[in-house]
């Protein structure tokens, strides 16, 4: 049997052994099995964060529409007292020619400044900053359901291979009962007609029954693995035994469509495709705005100061500077000019070659998806010609079973070619169960190639 299928897809998910379970048991369906997955998904999670650091990178842009700069200063310190020799009144101090600094006495000097500065008109630079970091946000978002596509297209395998491990499960159950028969055969033609025994047969019938306890030990060790597979996938902590709500592989139910639609749906559809799409407008616009931010720009700002040392005394004359004990606010306008012109034109190149990048770089993942489409269409029409052609010669395999088992029940049947119809019979039906589960899965990868959504996929 080939199981290379199940190994290679128990290889993507890291295999976690659970400590104990309990005998509860809750089968559920493709939804919730991908759901709670995704819900557990650490690579989710990693992208989902990046999805809130473009909306907060985008709430920053739209705090700089008011008061962008605004802050709040303090400063503080010891200073000496103030000496009269002529004996002046407090607040003439500064008449005395002879003041000087009494260090015999210190008091605490405290000043607080309070500045801000509003943007009054700036060409649009703040708004179109604004649009690059919105524009640069929704690109996240598809960079986001790029990573889900690809683990969508993961869980669909695993969850399907449960099912499938199942259904290969009760075919070698099935299988093992008619071996069972032809094995009690030829015990009972040893026992009534030992002359007419043939030893080939009895060695040909012993490898095949070695080779077919091969394959069911393979099938036993996928199913366990695929079980430890899904424990992980769903963090299983309540003891919860998970089982698929679907029992039964069945080929997908999909006419597919000719080659150009899937192209032609992967250049409209590929989050890869349409994240780059955004990060180019959003690079345009952001050039835009640095365009705008160095011209001109009209700003409100305004200046708050006050100071208060107990110990000086403060000197009301409008023309003597007191800093120690003051008060005093100022507001006006300002225009702010960047005057360093060649370092504006390098940024705008850089910026522009950025574009490019982009561009080429859209160009060069879409030759790659075109590619991908074209070799999924190529695999999932072998795969569907396969699991019809496998199906016809199934159907004569069984018709040739029935007759070698009337020939052997009557007597005039070979032991040899029974063994030999049993064995096709059950190579043909364990390849058609793996044509039906490389189909579906095939389907999947070819819509998910094409930007088409996973659920176009799912029949059960």
């Amino acid at each position: 049997m080939k199981v290379k299928t199940l190994f290679f897809l128990l290889t993507l998910i890291l295999v976690s052994s659970g400590s104990g379970f309990s005998q509860d048991t809750l089968r559920i369906g493709f939804p919730e099995f991908l759901a709670i997955a995704l819900e557990n998904s650490g690579q989710m999670k990693v992208v989902g964060t990046n999805i809130e650091l473009a909306e907060n990178q985008t709430q920053m842009a739209k705090d700089q529409r008011f008061l962008p700069s605004l802050s709040l200063r303090s400063e503080h310190a010891i200073v000496p007292s103030v000496d009269s020799p002529g004996d002046y009144a407090d607040d003439q101090i500064y008449l005395d020619p002879d003041a000087t600094n009494d260090w015999s006495k210190v008091g605490l000097y405290t000043r607080v400044r309070l500045q801000g500065v509003q943007p009054v008109f700036t060409w649009g630079a703040i708004n179109k900053a604004i649009n690059a970091a919105k524009i640069a946000a929704r690109a996240t978002e598809e960079e986001y359901n790029a990573t889900q596509a690809e683990i969508e297209l993961i869980l669909y395998d695993l969850y399907y291979s449960y099912v499938f491990a199942l259904e290969i499960e009760r075919l070698l159950t099935d299988a093992e009962d008619k071996i069972e028969q032809i094995e009690r055969a030829l015990e009972k033609q040893r026992e009534e007609n030992p002359e007419e025994a043939d030893d080939t047969d009895e060695y040909k019938f012993r490898i095949f029954k070695a080779q077919f306890d091969i394959q069911r030990e393979e099938v036993a060790q996928s199913l366990h693995y695929v079980k430890e597979t899904w424990n992980y996938a769903l963090r299983n902590a309540l003891g919860i035994i998970y089982e698929p709500q679907v029992r039964f592989l069945d080929p997908v139910q999909l006419k597919m469509e000719h080659l150009g639609f899937y192209q032609k749906s992967a250049k409209d559809n590929r989050p890869e495709l349409l994240a780059l799409e955004l990060g180019k407008e959003a690079l345009t616009e952001y050039i835009e705005s640095l365009k705008s931010q160095n011209l001109p720009g009209l700003y409100l700002g305004f200046t708050t100061t006050f100071a208060s040392t107990p110990i000086r005394p403060r000197q009301p004359n409008p023309f003597i500077s007191t800093p120690e004990n003051t008060f005093n606010t100022a507001i006006g306008f300002t225009i702010r000019q960047n005057l360093n012109f060649f370092q504006a034109k390098t940024s705008f190149e850089r910026s522009k070659l950025e574009v490019s990048r982009l561009n080429y770089l859209k160009d060069s993942q879409q030759d790659l998806i075109i590619l991908e489409v074209n070799d999924a269409y190529r695999k999932a029409a072998l795969a569907e010609v396969k699991v019809e052609k496998t199906g016809e010669a199934l159907q004569v395999a069984k018709e040739w079973l029935r007759m070698e088992q009337l020939d052997y029940d009557f007597g005039f049947g070979d032991s040899k070619d029974l063994v030999d119809a049993v064995r096709q019979e059950l190579e043909l039906r364990l390849s058609e169960m793996e044509g039906i589960f490389e189909l579906n899965s095939t389907v999947a990868k070819l819509n998910k190639s094409a930007g088409i959504p996973l659920t176009a996929t799912r029949n059960n």
